[in-house]
């Protein structure tokens, strides 16, 4: 018999119904199409391809760019003289000479002067030797005949200067004499401080018959006008009553 179960007295829950599959309304005539073009593309790639032969396979270098074929060169130059002979060369047989070279070398040797030895350097017990002339030792350059003397480019611009300079202080000499000191007599000193005095004496009337009040920017810029103009002229008046002997430039 079976055993009995707490679960066999729950009430049986209804699971609702799943819906049906959506089917697209195109899928027989996809498969129609599919089955009609099938027979096309049974192989790899497009059908008819024409078969690569086994001896056009793919060599080294060969997808890098090529250089054009060099030209040949112009058969007009001329080429070079050959120090060797060449092979179709054939010397020239039969000529004798009827210098006697052995008196020859003989009298060219006692008649000859001697080469004169190269003075060298010996600087180690091993005698390792240099020459004198390339090893910095010997005065070379000091026995030139231009040496020490400066070069023409040199004594061309200090000529210029020199010329520059002189007429440089000609100038100066002619402008001192045109602006010479001149000494003012006694007759011009005293007319100069009378006509100094007699400006101080109209500035100082004028300066007298100022208001007592002045209550506007303009009186105030006239009175300060006035003083400057009367200190500066007692200041040259101070000045040429003290010195006697008075230069002035001749413009």
């Amino acid at each position: 018999s079976a055993q009995e179960s707490i679960f066999s007295f729950l009430p049986a829950e209804d699971k609702p119904a799943k819906p049906p599959r959506y089917i697209s309304t195109f899928r027989p005539m996809v498969k129609r199409e599919a089955e009609k073009n099938k027979a096309q593309r049974k192989t790899m790639g497009p059908a008819k391809v024409a078969v690569p032969l086994p001896k056009n396979f793919l060599q080294k270098h060969s997808k890098e760019p090529k250089l054009p074929p060099r030209k040949k060169e112009q058969e007009s130059k001329k080429q070079p003289a050959l120090s060797v002979p060449r092979r179709t060369d054939h010397p020239v047989m039969g000529i004798k000479s009827q210098k006697n070279f052995i008196n020859t070398n003989a009298v060219a040797a006692i008649t000859g002067s001697p080469k004169k030895p190269r003075p060298i350097c010996v600087d180690t017990r091993q005698g390792d030797k240099y020459l004198l002339e390339t090893s910095g030792l010997v005065p070379k350059y000091i026995k030139k005949k231009d040496y020490g003397v400066a070069p023409k480019c040199i004594t061309q611009r200090n000529a210029e200067l020199k010329r520059a300079q002189e007429e440089y202080e000609a100038k100066i000499l002619e402008q001192l004499k045109k602006r010479a000191m001149k000494q003012l007599t006694d007759e011009e000193r005293t007319s100069i401080l009378q006509g100094l005095k007699k400006k101080w004496e109209e500035l100082y009337r004028e300066f007298q018959c100022l208001p007592i009040e002045i209550d506007t920017i303009s009186k105030k810029l006239y009175k300060e006008k006035l003083e400057l103009q009367m200190k500066q002229l007692e200041h040259d008046i101070d000045s040429i009553e003290k010195h006697k002997l008075i230069y002035i430039a001749n413009e």
